[in-house]
């Protein structure tokens, strides 16, 4: 069904996307050449990140960091500052090291292909095969969540192999990119997860879910259980204006980012067991709770005042009043808002 769609799907899409495309601060205007390092940046932040919450953080980035160069020169700490919100740290870390790599081994520039790009840190098939095709032009089969649900209803497909390979079978020889955003367009602003604006698409004669009447059951995801529940306690250690902060351990989750201290994460509330200094804890009756990709946090907060040197040599005294400018990742945001102390 794919191949023999083809041909009017490509030419429908692009014609569509020509007229309704999106202006976004990494999109290269018609007519121009895209920026590979905005192309590749932009595609590493929209990883589980909304477009809108993504725009302004990009532009402050590019104004910091405009380049390959100037980012591979950064400094760990202002980058995971800078990113401190997005989520998934990792790919912070994976940032520089890919810019490292373009500028140690690559002159300053990204290779072309789609093996070469693969090759860099922190660059998997998905954003090796966006990078090919929208900042190089290369035939590439680009599927992220819009994507997949474009194609998963024009096809009725269920699973993520028969999608991918339908992608692939209406995707163009030219164009590769342009029909990536435009696919991309079309699932964020008319083939929606919830009631699709079906009677707009440019698509809707050549889709088998619309003809059928079950759009909103395409894509079919498989079926999820509960996510765990662990807990911990945060420790709100201040001694005069300034509060105790630690740095995480390299590896693992949030690696590497300036936190306030924790215990570990457990199946059962661990209360004061893990204290980093002593002092006079007092619970507060508030909690926080956050959710992680593959559990659920419930976090009770601990205060007290404390003595300076009581702390290791590995402590990290921030002032209370510009704690905003820490970087702390959203789960420790939040605690220090509870809190009162940002």
């Amino acid at each position: 069904m794919a191949a023999k769609h083809s041909p009017s799907i490509a030419k429908h899409l692009l014609n569509w996307y020509d007229a309704h495309r999106r202006e976004l601060p990494w999109r290269a205007l018609p007519g121009e050449v895209a920026n590979p390092y905005r192309v590749w940046l932009s595609e590493v932040m929209l990883q589980q990140t909304g477009v809108a919450t993504v725009i302004p953080r990009f532009q402050a980035w590019v104004a910091r960091w405009p380049d390959f160069a100037s980012l591979a020169a950064a400094r760990d700490d202002d980058v995971m500052a800078a990113w401190a919100g997005l989520g998934y740290y990792a790919r912070a870390r994976n940032l520089v090291a890919c810019a490292k790599a373009v500028v140690a081994d690559h002159e300053g520039q990204f290779p072309e292909t789609e093996a070469g790009l693969h090759a860099l840190p922190g660059i998997g098939d998905y954003t090796a095969a966006a990078i090919a095709a929208i900042a190089f032009g290369a035939r590439a089969t680009v599927v992220d969540a819009n994507v997949e649900r474009v194609v998963a209803r024009l096809f009725r497909a269920a699973g993520k192999p028969a999608v991918r390979a339908a992608a692939e079978a209406i995707t163009p020889q030219t164009r590769a990119g342009d029909f990536a955003q435009g696919m991309m367009d079309l699932g964020s602003a008319i083939c929606i997860p919830r009631k699709p604006r079906c009677l707009l698409c440019p698509l809707r004669d050549d889709c088998a879910a619309f003809a059928a009447g079950d759009q909103e059951s395409f894509p079919v995801k498989p079926a999820k259980g509960p996510k765990p529940q662990r807990y911990g306690t945060i420790f709100w250690a201040q001694a005069g204006d300034d509060v105790l902060l630690v740095r995480r351990p390299p590896k693992g989750l949030l690696g590497g980012m300036r936190a306030l201290p924790t215990g570990p994460w457990t199946d059962a509330h661990p209360g004061l067991a893990d204290a980093p200094i002593a002092g006079d804890w007092t619970m507060r009756e508030r909690t926080v709770a956050h959710g992680f990709t593959h559990f659920d946090l419930q976090l009770a907060l601990a205060t007290a005042r404390v003595e300076r040197h009581q702390a290791g040599e590995d402590a990290i005294w921030w002032p209370v009043e510009s704690l905003s400018q820490a970087g702390l990742p959203t789960v420790f945001a939040k605690a220090a808002k509870a809190i009162g102390g940002a």
